[in-house]
This record gives structure tokens, sequence and C-alpha cells, in this order.
């Protein structure tokens, strides 16, 4: 009897399935696969809730690809932080393959949802809850290396979630194999240079990232692609400027955090988010050195509403006296 084409590609599937006999975990579907890894929805029987799971393509739990799944786990198990996924569990499945699971998340990829974001203060106030998961991070001497509108989640009230911590860098750690993971929704650059393995994603890559410049990656490269993500926020928004408050003010703060040379670049995280702050508050940044026109022309913006009632009354005082002359 001949085996139909559909049911040879649903056995294949059934075969690729993980083995979760005599776990905690039954199947419920899979939602994504890279080349090294695949992510399923769980579900978790004694907790009675949905998870996602990690599971490495190689049966082999002492293969270069669990120890980086496993290495991956334990960094994001370190950074606990509302903007970043929560790691479960970690551990080795029945047929070989090492897994962990972690929060399953609902919601929208940024750049999916960045489509209904109507207003600028909107998107920067977004932008800045990213800067709070990344800056944590590196206050815990952990890069990511791997930011971009695709790796950020939004949830459906709103929270902010830094994702796929696969190509991330405990700061000061000696370059290996071990650092070079890649996720299911990550589209990777991995090519071999003079200086090392270029990992990321065109676009979102610091300079010194895409030439492969191992010992010059640092928090500023994270910070060019904070600076990236803004610019991609401002896309179209930013079109007209005449309808953008102080454009140019923006233009400079995403060409700060994306200078070429990483000297040029905001210091921390914590100073791109205060010219953010900044900005929406009205206030000088640090990108934008104003004279004492651009000091005034703020100050004015800022005051308007006062500025606005002050000539009122001067106006009708004025038509007033004009108006007992005799």
């Amino acid at each position: 009897m001949k085996i139909s084409d559909s049911a040879i590609e649903r056995l294949r599937a059934a075969a690729e399935f993980p083995d979760l006999d005599g776990t905690r975990y039954r199947l419920v579907g899979k939602l994504g696969q890279g080349g090294m890894s695949v992510v399923y929805r769980i579900e978790d029987s004694v907790l009675d809730r949905q998870v996602a799971m990690k599971v490495a393509n190689v049966p082999d739990g002492n293969s270069d690809l669990a120890a980086r799944l496993l290495r991956e786990a334990k960094i994001i198990a370190q950074l606990e932080h509302p903007g970043i996924v929560p790691v479960h569990d970690v551990g080795t499945l029945p047929d070989g393959r090492v897994y962990y699971t972690m929060k399953l998340v609902q919601g929208e990829r940024l750049d999916e949802y960045a489509i209904r974001m109507r207003t600028i203060p909107e998107r920067l106030r977004l932008l800045q809850r990213i800067c709070e998961a990344v800056a944590f991070a590196h206050a815990h001497s952990v890069l990511h290396r791997d930011l971009k509108p695709q790796n950020v989640m939004v949830g459906p009230f709103g929270e902010v979630l830094v994702m796929d911590w696969g190509l991330s860098k405990i700061v000061h750690e000696a370059e290996s194999a071990a650092s070079i993971v890649t996720t299911p929704s990550q589209n990777v650059t991995a090519q071999t240079t003079a200086h090392g393995a270029v990992l990321g994603t065109p676009g979102y890559m610091a300079p010194e990232q895409e030439r492969g410049e191992v010992a010059a990656i640092s928090e500023r490269t994270d910070i060019f692609s904070l600076g990236a993500i803004m610019q991609f926020l401002m896309r179209g928004l930013a079109e007209s400027s005449s309808h953008v408050p102080r454009a140019r003010v923006l233009t400079a703060i995403a060409q700060k955090a994306t200078a070429e040379s990483p000297s040029a670049r905001y210091q921390s995280v914590a100073d791109l988010s205060a010219d953010l702050a900044a900005y929406l508050d009205g206030l000088p940044v640090e990108a934008y050195p104003e004279g004492t026109l651009g000091a005034l022309r703020r100050w004015a913006t800022r005051n308007r509403v006062w500025l606005l009632l002050v000539l009122a009354y001067l106006v009708m005082r004025t038509i007033l006296i004009l108006w007992r002359r005799p």
C-alpha cells in the first residue's frame, strides 16, 4: 500500500517531536524552529499551565549544542527582570535532547505591534522599557548582541519583553564556541572573519560586530542596536518632520546611539534612556546642544499654555485701557 505524501509529512513531524514520556510535560504544539533548536508550546501538568520549551535538535546531552543551550538558560536565569522572560526548568529529555522551559509569552513582536502605535511619545516610552531590560542585563555583565524589533514582544496588557538571548555574552568572558547560539526566531548572519564570527542581524549590528571584532564588543554594541530600533520606530512617523516636535533632536539622539565609533555613542543605556526622557519632558538633551534661541523656543513650547494666558491678559488689558480713554 502506498503512503501519501501528506501522511509521510505527518509521520516525519511526529518523529521530530520531543519525547516527553515520563515527564511532567505534555506537547501542545510547535511554536518555531531554527537551525539548532525548536521551541514548543507545552502543558505543565504539575502547575496546570502552558509554557514554552526550547529543545536542542541534537539528541546528545554532551554535545556542544547542548552546552550552548544550557549556558543560554543559565544566563537568562540570572536576569530576573519584568522585561526578560524567566526560565522555569532545565534538563534532558528521555530521547537525549537538552531542553529548558520558560514563560509562554502571549502578544505580538514589536515589528508587528508598532504598526498600531500612532504617536512619537508612545513609541519612545516603549523604547525606554526596552532600555530598562537591557540596562539591567548590562548591570549583570550580560550583553544581548541581537537586539531588534523581532526580538521584542509586547503583551496584551502592555508588558514589554526582550527575547532571544541565544547570542548573549558575559562581559569580559573569553569568546568560545559556547557563545555562538542561534534561536528559532533569529535570522542570524554567522560568517567567519579574520577576527572571529559575525553574530547578529544585518541592519541592527554595530560596525565592530559586523567586522567580527570580538575584543571591541561592549555595552555600546547593544546601544547601537537600540539606536537602530529607535530609527525603526521613528520610520514613517518622522517622514514629515514638520509634524514631529523637535524632530532634529530625535534625529540627533538616534545618530548618537548609532555612531560609527563606540566612543562617540552613549556610554551607557542609562544615558540613552535619560535623553529619551528629557525629550519627552521638553528638556535639553545631551545629543543636541542648543543655543540661546533653541532654549527659548523649547521654553516657549513647554510653557505655551501660560504664555497664551499672559498674552490674552495683556490683550484684554490693552483693550480696556483704550476703551476707557476719553
